[in-house]
C-alpha cells in the first residue's frame, strides 16, 4: 500500500533521512522506532504530505502522491501532539472533522467507549491532557480506513484507557488494514507489534520481526535487544558520535 524509494530529506545542513527504501503492503502493525532524531518524524510527515522530500518517491496505493492531497482520505491519522483550537468545544471539533471527510463516522461508539459524554460541551483548551488524548483518538479512529498512522497513540493515558486503546488498535488489525506506530514504550511494541523498522542517523538499521531483533542480540526482552544493538552500533562507529550522545532514551509505561 505504502511503498517508499530512495527517500532523501534535509532540513538545512541537517540531513534526516539518507536514501529510505520501505514498503507497507502487508496487513498488521509495524513499529517505527529509533532515537530522537533518527527521522521517524520526518518519514510519517513525507508520507502524509506534511513535509516534501529533497529526493525520492512516495507512492500510496499504487499513486505517487508528489503534489496529491486526495490518497490522505485512506489514511487515518493521530498526531503525537493534538493541536485542537482551544476554543472548540469536543462536539465541535468532532463536527468539524465531519464536514471536512464528509464520510460515515463511528464518532458516538467511540465517544461512549471512553466516557467522553461529560466532556462535549466542555473548550478543548480546558481539558485534561488525557481527556485531550481520548479526543485525538476518536477522530483518528472514527473512519474505516485502509490505512493507519499512530504518532506516540499511548501519551497521557490512564490504565483503562490504555487497555481499550489496545483493544481498537487489535480490532483494526483483525480488519486487515496496514498499521504504523511510532512509540517509545517498549511494553507497548513487545504487546502489540507484529514487526519492527528500527532508524538510526536517517537510515533503516533493522527490520524485521521482534523475535528475530531479540535471538540476533541474544536477548529474551525487547528493550535490552535494542540497547544491545545500539551499544554495538556505537563502539564499532568510526564517525566520532559519542555514547551519550547516541544512547537511546526508553519510557516506561506508568
Amino acid at each position: 500500500m505504502i511503498n517508499i524509494q530512495h527517500l532523501h530529506k534535509a532540513f538545512g545542513k541537517n540531513q534526516v533521512l539518507k536514501g529510505i527504501d520501505l514498503t507497507f503492503d502487508k496487513p498488521g502493525i509495524t513499529a517505527v522506532l529509533g532515537p530522537n532524531g533518527s527521522g521517524k518524524t520526518t518519514l510519517i510527515k513525507s508520507i502524509l504530505g506534511m513535509v516534501i522530500p529533497n529526493q525520492g518517491d512516495i507512492t500510496v496505493m499504487g499513486e505517487n502522491i508528489k503534489g496529491k492531497w486526495i490518497y490522505r482520505d485512506q489514511i487515518d491519522y493521530l498526531p503525537q501532539i493534538a493541536r485542537f483550537p482551544e476554543n472548540l468545544k469536543v462536539s465541535e471539533l468532532l463536527r468539524m472533522v465531519k464536514d471536512l471527510r464528509s464520510r460515515d463516522a463511528n464518532d458516538k461508539k467511540l465517544i461512549e467507549f471512553f466516557e467522553l459524554e461529560p466532556f462535549l460541551d466542555k473548550r478543548l483548551g480546558n481539558l485534561s491532557g488525557g481527556t485531550r488524548q481520548k479526543v485525538n483518538i476518536v477522530q483518528a479512529f472514527m473512519y474505516d480506513s485502509p490505512m493507519m498512522i499512530l504518532d506516540e497513540p499511548t501519551a497521557g493515558l490512564d490504565p483503562v484507557a490504555m487497555i481499550r486503546l489496545k483493544e481498537l488498535i487489535n480490532n483494526e488489525r483483525a480488519k486487515g488494514k496496514t498499521i504504523l506506530i511510532t512509540t517509545h514504550i517498549m511494553s507497548f511494541v513487545e504487546e502489540m507489534a507484529d514487526e519492527i523498522v528500527f532508524l538510526l542517523e536517517g537510515h533503516i538499521h533493522f527490520r524485521g520481526s521482534l523475535q528475530s531483533l531479540k535471538n540476533q542480540y541474544q536477548e529474551s526482552n525487547l528493550e535490552r535487544a535494542i540497547a544491545k544493538m545500539l551499544e554495538g552500533k556505537t563502539n564499532s562507529s568510526s564517525n566520532g558520535v559519542s555514547k551519550e550522545n547516541s544512547k537511546f532514551q526508553f519510557e516506561k509505561s506508568f
